[in-house]
């Protein structure tokens, strides 16, 4: 089970895009992969079409390892741990590992 899921606000840990903060906006649970916006730019180069009669190089995200990616806290404003607490009514709940805010 992964402790992210789409729309979330999440902050790359390693690599090229390291520090970028972006939303989620895929999650691929086979392959252990997220995609986020505007991190992890890719070139593609597409033919001759109407909408590009000469031709274009388009920039789009690729999906990245969920361990590189860490989710943001609403009131740490910052990458955590995510933990998981049982609230009254029965439901789970994500919270924040260092202040205890669920998100």
């Amino acid at each position: 089970m992964f402790r992210v899921k789409r729309d979330d606000q999440v902050v790359v840990l390693s690599g090229k895009n390291r520090g970028k903060k972006g939303k989620v906006l895929r999650v691929y649970p086979s392959d252990g992969r997220v995609l986020v916006e505007g991190v992890n730019l890719i070139k593609r180069h597409t033919r001759k079409s109407q909408n590009a009669p000469q031709g274009a190089i388009l920039e789009k995200e690729s999906p990245l390892p969920v361990g590189k990616v860490m989710p943001l806290c609403p009131r740490c404003k910052q990458g955590v741990r995510v933990g998981f607490k049982v609230m009254p009514d029965g439901s789970k709940a994500r919270i924040c590992r260092k202040c205890e805010e669920s998100f």
